[in-house]
């Protein structure tokens, strides 16, 4: 009932009748992970589709012994799912939780089925993964244009955007987020990213608080950085 509950309200599922959905429920098998548990690697065979239904992953690739995170992903949240629409490819990134995770994992095999019966689902994925890749592309213009800076208050925004919760003096970005983790989204390093961080603290664009950054104020932050 809770993978019904769960799939219902999910937005590719959400245009199905009912009894499509009770058929497609039994296909998803669903697993508990612990925090900094590696869920697959770059350029391993893929065979699984994964949805989150609580948690967050962390999408990562390593460049020369170093992690660039790609994107973090909570719940309703899928990932996984390039390796599937086109059979014998291997997964383009790795996978891990920052959290403690319950996801919801489709076979191929079903999920090749699910699709021959509900082929609006495909339409679905398609409108996400283009979405993926425009910001991908902006990832990789900020990389090459920005300065250090400039990188670090980006990926900032684009969290806030993503995970941004409203409160009464800003909107908190609902991850806790390490300097080395920020340095991984935005292609600088640690100590950068702890002197701007001071930096955003010192002019009352941002406050932490046990690794939880609340932007106190958006535009502000976006015009300290020329963006």
């Amino acid at each position: 009932m809770k993978n019904l509950h769960f799939l219902r309200n999910f937005p590719f599922f959400e245009h199905l009748e009912e009894a499509d959905l009770e058929k497609i429920v039994p296909l998803f098998m669903t697993r508990t992970y612990e925090k900094g548990t590696t869920l697959f690697l770059e350029n391993e065979d893929g065979e699984e589709l994964f949805l989150i239904q609580s948690g967050a992953i962390h999408i990562y690739r390593n460049d020369e012994n170093r992690e660039i995170i790609l994107a973090v992903l909570r719940e309703g949240d899928f990932f996984g799912e390039m390796a599937l629409l086109e059979s014998g490819q291997v997964r383009s990134a790795s996978a891990r939780t920052i959290e403690k995770s319950v996801l919801c994992i489709l076979k191929r095999r079903d999920f090749v089925e699910m699709l021959k019966v509900n082929p609006q689902i495909t339409l679905k994925i398609l409108e996400t993964a283009l979405t993926r890749l425009r910001k991908a592309n902006e990832q990789i213009l900020d990389l090459t244009l920005l300065d250090a800076r400039a990188r670090i208050v980006r990926t900032l925004l684009r969290l806030m955007e993503e995970h941004g919760r409203r409160k009464t003096d800003g909107i908190q970005i609902g991850l806790k987020l390490t300097h080395q983790q920020i340095a991984d989204m935005s292609g600088t390093v640690r100590e950068t990213v702890t002197k701007v961080m001071l930096d955003l603290q010192n002019s009352e664009y941002i406050s932490v608080d046990k690794k939880v950054v609340l932007v106190r104020d958006p535009e502000g932050l976006k015009q300290s950085a020329g963006l």
